[in-house]
């Protein structure tokens, strides 16, 4: 049977800096800006496996299906790890094949990171039943909680890291290549990564799964808004404010935005501030950057990685690559 071990307390206070990145990004001169890992509350979380299920929103079946058919051989080239760990987790349904086929030779840790303590929660649940797995979660930021998983590790045993779905393309290339340079420092001569990454296609079709005529995709996006009132005591009236999607292709990548309908003023109470909107003035929450497979080689190899195989579904346009430490 599983065993889980109890949530580890996250590295930093989460809520500090909530509110520091809210106070820096909402009086900042010119854009202002959240950082889109702040979308992942509970809530955010939940709306977010929402917007995994629509029929525009191809990407997570695409990245399901590549893990299904290539977990046997990731599990091998990664040299049948005895740790797994992965950076934002979510409900943990697509990692079951990758865990199933690392277990076929012997017991895994899986240590699943996330902000997100009611994802960590669930995915824990989720797994629940692996002969031969325990479960370690660890609520904190991605390389914070990288650190204290690896820490006091054995002197023989092989790491598997996965980042899967397309949360690298949150960054943009060169931050992309930082963090996972930041990620290779901490890892071993033979750990591997596994990236999933999101590819360009036309932008009629990136718009749509951004945008979604259900407005899930927008619920997801003025929840921040909403977090921002319940975690900080601000009085953003949400109905104020459209979800708006857009697409730079010089730059290759969709963004998402809070626009202010009107012009107004929002006081945040733990903050101690008022903050000003113009009428049409935007909150910029998320960019995804979208890779060609040649972007991926390089941006991995540039972070100290060696590429080792990838797998490409040609029909959404989506890419796992496994890269060897």
């Amino acid at each position: 049977m599983i065993a889980s071990i109890p949530l580890q307390p996250p590295v930093q206070t989460a809520a500090g800096t909530f509110a520091a990145d809210v106070l820096e990004g909402l009086t900042r001169p010119g854009q202002k800006t959240l950082p889109s890992s702040w979308l992942y509350d509970d809530v955010g979380s939940a709306l977010f496996e929402v917007i995994t299920l629509l029929p525009e929103y191809g990407l997570t079946r695409a990245d399901a299906a590549l893990l299904r058919g290539a977990a046997g051989a990731v599990a091998e080239m990664a040299g049948q790890p005895a740790r797994i760990v992965e950076f934002g987790s979510g409900s943990g349904s697509k990692t079951r094949c990758i865990l199933e086929a690392a277990l076929a030779s012997r017991p895994v840790e899986y240590a699943p990171i996330d902000i997100s303590r009611a994802a960590l929660e669930n995915c824990a649940s989720n797994l629940r039943g692996l002969p031969g797995l325990t479960v370690r979660p660890v609520e904190a930021c991605y390389l914070s909680g990288l650190a204290e998983t690896l820490a006091g590790r054995g002197t023989d045993d092989r790491t598997l890291l996965l980042f899967l779905g397309s949360t690298i393309g949150n960054f943009s290339p060169d931050q992309a290549a930082t963090f996972l340079r930041s990620a290779r420092q901490q890892m071993r001569p033979g750990d591997s990564l596994l990236l999933g990454a999101d590819l360009v296609k036309p932008r009629e079709q990136l718009l749509a799964a951004y945008d979604d005529p259900l407005g899930v995709t927008a619920a997801f996006n003025l929840n921040l808004l909403a977090r921002i009132n319940r975690e900080l005591g601000g009085e953003f009236q949400p109905g104020r404010f459209a979800h708006e999607a857009r697409f730079d292709q010089q730059h290759s990548r969709i963004e998402m935005h809070l626009r202010a309908r009107v012009a107004q003023k929002v006081w945040i109470e733990g903050l101690h501030r008022i903050v000003s909107f113009e009428a049409g003035e935007t909150i910029w929450t998320e960019s995804s950057y979208k890779f060609l497979t040649s972007d991926i080689a390089e941006i991995g190899a540039e972070a100290g990685w060696t590429i080792a195989q990838q797998w490409v579904d040609h029909e959404w346009g989506f890419a796992e690559t496994l890269f060897s430490a």
